[in-house]
């Protein structure tokens, strides 16, 4: 399991490689010379080794950039602590470079850069490309970082994209990565997740001042991006908001699923507007409202803003009752048979507030997202004008002005059936409280991925809306930026 150390509150930026390039160009502007960044990044990563492994014999690959640089910094910090420590250098650094400048403060052994060499070693400290890389590693780097047994990453485990999460041909599969200031979307999107190993963030003397000028638009999915409405004294149960969800003929429990999603999720009122079957529905939760009544009169009841549409309705369904919600100017949280009826035609969602697909869906809407996902979302949410969940253990919630988060809460027991239709419900809760879209959206899958967690392996998806009280108050404890890294990072704070 992923593990991610940091100096308490975590910090909820993400950065994209090129981002993280700019503030280190930006660095010097407000006082930290890249040499003394450079330093710094090697003592944390010598830190992480000494505090994860005894003394062994390592060998730490160094590449020609500043990545290689804090490689030299970590073999010599090493060696000074006693550890047998030899460097192996793909090429040399680039001439009058910070990186050179660590290199010639080096006076230990030098060793080949190949397997046999790697293999020979207990530990592998692997600085030889940062998250920047644009291109396969090259057969010789591949094979020497295969042949190792254990891998310490500095940055990101080379041949990893650090703003996509994908790999580039090959990448290692590490024991520890050590990363600085702020992680990449590639340490939380999959497969790089799970390459990464523990996953330690480190605070090298970056000042936060250059945030300001980059303007990133990219976050992991914390409580710290949203705030939970609270219950008021005053409130009565229109107050905390009325949802409506549509409610198939066949498929009755998605619907109900949603609804129980919806009411333990705060929702003052919530109603199941039966297409079919309502003795069914009536058979449920008898806190929850059923009518039969047509669509075009429950949309004369100002008070109904909010619905969801689409588990367990139907495609033939969906594709009228979609269109009537839109032109009544509803909040629309739109899922599964809402999704599918209008494949290769997403534009027909366009006046929806949150869509949900998962990847099949997704593909069937907009086509297939390709290696990169997050670009991929935030397109589709810009081509749609509404809030997209692209539901995973990784799931990314993007908004059409650019904002994206990726969230970490899920665990992978949630994906079962009837989950996403009580993760709509949720959604749907968030938006009939008065919460912006977006914000609605990561809050509910925070939530639902919490609930997940406080469920246990092993649930179903009726498990989760009794766990939603309980991460409701994880989500408004002074912990939650804690709570929502270790869910699915095993955390230990750095001093």
């Amino acid at each position: 399991m992923m593990r991610v150390d940091f100096a308490f509150p975590a910090p909820n930026e993400l950065l994209s490689p090129a981002e993280t390039a700019r503030a280190d160009a930006l660095a010097p502007k407000f006082g930290a010379p890249v040499a003394m960044l450079m330093e710094n990044a090697g003592r944390a990563v010598a830190r992480a080794a000494m505090a994860r492994f005894r003394p062994r014999r390592t060998l730490v690959l160094c590449g020609p950039g500043n990545n290689g640089g804090d490689g030299y910094v970590a073999a010599r910090l090493l060696a000074q602590a006693g550890w047998p420590v030899s460097v192996a250098a793909l090429a040399p650094p680039r001439h009058g470079g910070d990186a050179a400048l660590a290199a010639r403060r080096w006076w230990g052994p030098m060793a080949p850069f190949s397997a046999g060499e790697a293999a020979r070693a207990e530990l592998v400290i692997d600085a030889v490309f940062g998250a920047g890389l644009a291109r396969p590693l090259d057969a010789p780097v591949v094979e020497t970082l295969d042949a190792a047994r254990d891998v310490l990453a500095v940055d990101v485990p080379s041949g990893l994209d650090g703003a996509t999460g994908g790999i580039l041909g090959y990448a290692p599969r590490c024991a520890l990565t050590v990363t600085f200031f702020r992680l990449k979307p590639g340490h939380l999107l999959l497969p790089g997740r799970d390459l990464c190993g523990e996953l330690h963030l480190a605070d090298i003397g970056l000042p936060e001042a250059v945030l300001g000028e980059i303007g990133g638009r990219t976050f992991a999915n914390t409580p710290a991006l949203w705030r939970l409405p609270g219950p008021q004294a005053a409130d009565h149960k229109y107050t905390r908001g009325h949802l409506t969800v549509l409610g198939g003929a066949t498929m009755t429990g998605a619907a109900r699923l949603a609804a129980a999603g919806a009411r333990r999720a705060g929702t003052g009122l919530v109603t199941i507007a039966a297409l079919g079957s309502p003795d069914v529905y009536r058979t449920g939760d008898p806190g929850v409202i059923v009518t039969e009544a047509p669509l075009a009169e429950l949309l004369g009841d100002e008070r109904r803003r909010v619905w969801v549409c689409g588990p367990g309705l139907g495609m033939e369904a969906a594709r009228r009752c979609v269109p009537m919600l839109i032109a009544a100017g509803r909040a629309v949280v739109a899922d599964a048979d809402a999704l599918t009826a209008f494949a290769g035609a997403p534009e027909a969602l366009r006046g929806v507030a949150v869509i949900t697909p998962h990847a099949g869906e997704f593909a069937r809407l907009f086509g297939d997202p390709g290696a990169d996902r997050l670009a991929a979302v935030r397109a589709a949410a810009s081509r749609l004008g509404a809030v997209i969940v692209l539901k995973g253990n990784d799931t990314i919630i993007a908004a059409a002005d650019g904002r994206a988060a990726i969230n970490g809460s899920a665990p992978a027991w949630l994906a079962t059936g009837g989950t996403g239709d009580v993760l709509a419900g949720i959604i749907g809760a968030l938006l009939a409280h008065g919460m912006p879209a977006w914000e609605a959206a990561a809050a509910g899958v925070w939530l639902h991925g919490r609930a997940g967690h406080l469920a246990g392996f092993g649930l179903v998806a009726e498990d989760l809306p009794p766990c939603l009280p309980s991460a409701w108050t994880d989500a408004r404890s002074a912990n939650a930026e804690y709570k929502s890294w270790s869910d699915h990072c095993n955390i230990a704070m750095l001093p």
